[in-house]
């Protein structure tokens, strides 16, 4: 994706095929203010060319970009690593090594769906762990408060209780859902020990006292004022 129009047509892309906003924002990997950003801005677009083509077009309409405020977030897009599987193992070996260090009889690694699924499966393989998966709450909300909504852990792969465990994930945008996932671990009777992402958007060096490493860490130079 190129810019921000680009994003705009893929939410709606994405909306149109019955995805949450929750879900939204993580298949484009942004928050979920920034998700519904762009649900909007796409619905205004939408809106836009209706109008235009039943009224005067001789000044061109506000584009779905330009209208309203943009949230200050920052999109990373990773497809040229997942889509080929050959770097993905790469990457999940690097990923593994920075977990490595810490525990020496875990065996068990955590993906957050779901994008970091995929990747868990593949740092599980290079640490020699079972592997378990966890649905946030984020891929139930839509609207209202997502803080009476819960995730899950699946019954396809393994448990949890009374292990020691890494967590995996494809990005932190704002450190909610890894924070949501240590919590849920601990219900569960589990000992979180590390966390590690591909990439960082907010510089995190632990959550709820587990450590978070990231092969990449994303810092914003400018601001909105």
């Amino acid at each position: 994706m190129k810019n921000v129009d680009d994003l705009i047509e893929s939410a709606a892309e994405l909306a149109a095929r019955g995805l949450s906003k929750g879900e939204i924002a993580d298949e484009l990997n942004v928050s979920r203010e920034t998700a519904s950003w762009l649900v909007e801005r796409s619905d205004a677009t939408t809106q836009s060319d209706a109008e235009t083509d039943t009224a005067d077009t001789s000044s061109a309409p506000t584009t779905a970009a330009e209208n309203g405020s943009r949230p200050q977030d920052i999109h990373v897009d990773w497809a040229a690593i997942g889509r080929d599987s050959k770097r993905m193992g790469h990457i999940a070996a690097a990923m593994a090594d920075l977990l490595a260090k810490h525990g020496e009889d875990v065996d068990l690694t955590i993906g957050i769906e779901k994008a970091g699924g995929p990747i868990a499966t593949l740092v599980a393989r290079e640490l020699e762990t079972d592997l378990g998966t966890y649905t946030p709450a984020k891929h139930q909300w839509e609207e209202g408060d997502i803080e009476d909504l819960g995730g899950t852990f699946s019954r396809n792969f393994a448990g949890i209780r009374n292990r020691e465990c890494y967590i995996v994930d494809d990005t932190i945008t704002s450190g909610t859902t890894m924070r949501e996932t240590i919590e849920a671990i601990r219900t569960e009777g589990g000992e979180p020990l590390a966390c590690v992402v591909l990439a960082d958007k907010q510089g995190i060096e632990e959550i709820e006292g587990v450590p978070v490493y990231s092969l990449l860490q994303v810092i914003s130079v400018g601001t909105n004022e």
